[in-house]
């Protein structure tokens, strides 16, 4: 059954749009592209700024009374009822380096008359759209969410210590980001930790069963709305790091399968409270263990 067929209001034209969208990021990936900095280290390219072009031109034509709210810089009918949240390039960074691990990401949001511009309205429809690997997550809100039209639901993992999870870093002021932190804790509490660069693709595989949770710091409307959206038609459960709800502006996010949600929370909790932590060992450290190591070793071997 196709997603026309089945009564799907925006998803149909949204998947039209990035899958245009990334053919011509595959495009761009294939030629290699100039880099230039929006700030001091974040990069930016021709290919987001071309892409997110043909998007605005594209969702014009396609639902020309909503608004537009994207990344490099388009912003559009923001007073409208219905806005689109758009990456048209969630890893830029992978992409400028050859890295094969990004995508497009559009998610609809319904903000009715009188909603307040601080206050978030109802997220509707999510697109993320993957064109090395011609993956493309949907959702609509009360209709479950897929992959390649097929549903997909997260995954059954019920602790934490069999769980892969992911989480990424900012690209600047990392300094002042205490997710080294919680990257330490979770590895050692965890099956693993992965950090690919793209948000909205790790939200997309949480909601695909591939990760029992994704969490990150300060990250954008456009990063997020639809792989939230994703998320909670999967099954999947997300809030800030302590529990409270999240927003689309939020600075947390947290998101699981669900059944590992509460685990996580209890970390989350020792850790901001310094409970309980692994010490990290400096270089330093490390190398005093390494030569006693050596030296314990060549005693045995004389004796």
């Amino acid at each position: 059954m196709t997603e026309t067929a089945s009564g799907f209001k925006w998803v149909p034209k949204a998947s039209v749009i990035a899958r245009e969208a990334g053919a011509r990021l595959k495009e761009f990936f294939t030629q290699g592209v100039e880099t230039e900095y929006k700030g001091d280290v974040d990069l930016v390219t021709i290919a987001d700024r071309t892409v997110e072009e043909l998007i605005h031109k594209r969702l014009g034509e396609a639902f020309p009374d909503h608004g537009i709210f994207a990344e490099e810089g388009t912003r559009e009918r923001l007073e409208s009822e219905f806005r689109w949240y758009v990456d048209p390039l969630d890893g830029t960074t992978n992409f400028a380096h050859g890295f094969p691990h990004f995508c497009v990401s559009m998610g609809l949001e319904h903000r009715p008359a009188g909603l307040a511009q601080d206050k978030d309205g109802t997220l509707l429809a999510a697109v993320i759209y993957d064109p090395l690997l011609d993956e493309m997550f949907t959702a609509e809100r009360g209709r479950g969410a897929s992959l390649n039209q097929r549903p997909i639901r997260v995954s059954k993992t019920e602790n934490l210590a069999e769980s892969l999870i992911a989480t990424g870093f900012p690209s600047r002021k990392r300094h002042i980001n205490p997710n080294i932190h919680f990257y330490q804790e979770f590895t050692l509490r965890s099956h693993g930790v992965r950090r690919a660069g793209s948000a909205a693709l790790d939200l997309a595989y949480v909601a695909a069963g591939r990760f029992e949770a994704f969490w990150e710091f300060k990250l954008n409307p456009w990063d997020t709305a639809a792989g939230l959206l994703l998320v909670e038609e999967a099954g999947g459960r997300i809030t800030d790091f302590i529990g409270g709800p999240w927003r689309l502006d939020s600075r947390e996010i947290l998101s699981s399968n669900g059944l590992i949600h509460d685990e996580l929370l209890h970390f989350f909790g020792d850790i901001f409270a310094g409970r309980d932590l692994a010490p990290i060992p400096s270089p330093r450290q490390y190398a005093e263990r390494r030569a006693a190591r050596a030296a314990r070793s060549a005693t045995s071997r004389k004796g």
